[in-house]
């Protein structure tokens, strides 16, 4: 499979290979900058979504662990792991359908741009073949996005991947409000909005609906937020 310059690069495609020739269920792919998730670029169905929307939503999964240890992350029995972790998203993840999941790093030199991500319905690990298949698709992902991002103007996301990702952008622009109101960093912001979620068992994107629609708002740190009248 050959990358070439043209904007019509199908992320998905390479999804869809990926999950193919390692023998697994479903694959996304999860963009990532400055250890924040921005969004799934592309997956495969409906469980491979959830899993990408789950580790954009808490901050915490196997393809944030690949991204910032640029390693990569396997977890063979996600309902009964030898050392649990991410104790948010595996509940969650095992009841979307997810048994096993195995994440690979897309990275290039000191480049890191997020993570290609595989699950398994039934748990069990990767064989060296599939391990092997998995770093070249990696790669060959790692090298579509870099194709996409050629022309962008230096610190901003380049259109394609714009248009191709779901960057969810009512979280970030409720995570710029959050800031302001509570007069903090982006990235405590980004905290706070999903602690509320997660503490309220609602949706990551519903709650930023509510924010950008000023039907809540985030008070002083004393005060995490408060529902406006």
């Amino acid at each position: 499979m050959l990358v070439d310059g043209s904007s019509e690069l199908e992320i998905t495609h390479v999804c869809e290979v990926a999950a193919r020739v390692t023998g697994t269920t479903g694959a996304g792919i999860m963009l990532m900058a400055g250890d924040v998730a921005r969004g799934s670029l592309g997956t495969t169905d409906r469980t491979s979504a959830t899993i990408e929307e789950l580790q954009f939503a808490l901050g915490e999964g196997p393809c944030v662990d690949a991204y910032q240890s640029d390693a990569r992350i396997d977890e063979p029995d996600l309902a009964h792991p030898a050392v649990p972790r991410w104790l948010a998203f595996a509940g969650s993840a095992v009841d979307a359908g997810a048994a096993a999941v195995f994440c690979f790093p897309l990275h290039l030199g000191g480049v890191r741009l997020g993570a290609l991500d595989l699950y398994r319905t039934t748990p069990g690990p990767l064989s060296d073949d599939e391990a092997a298949d998995a770093v070249e698709l990696a790669d060959i992902a790692t090298r579509a996005v870099l194709v996409l991002q050629a022309d962008a103007a230096p610190g901003r996301l380049a259109a394609e991947l714009e248009a191709g990702s779901d960057l969810q952008l009512v979280v970030h622009q409720a995570t710029g409000m959050i800031a302001a109101q509570l007069d903090v960093g982006v990235a405590q912001a980004l905290i706070s909005l999903r602690a509320y979620a997660f503490g309220n068992e609602r949706p990551l994107a519903e709650v930023a609906a509510d924010v950008v629609e000023r039907r809540v708002r985030f008070g002083p740190p004393r005060d995490l937020a408060a529902v406006a009248p």
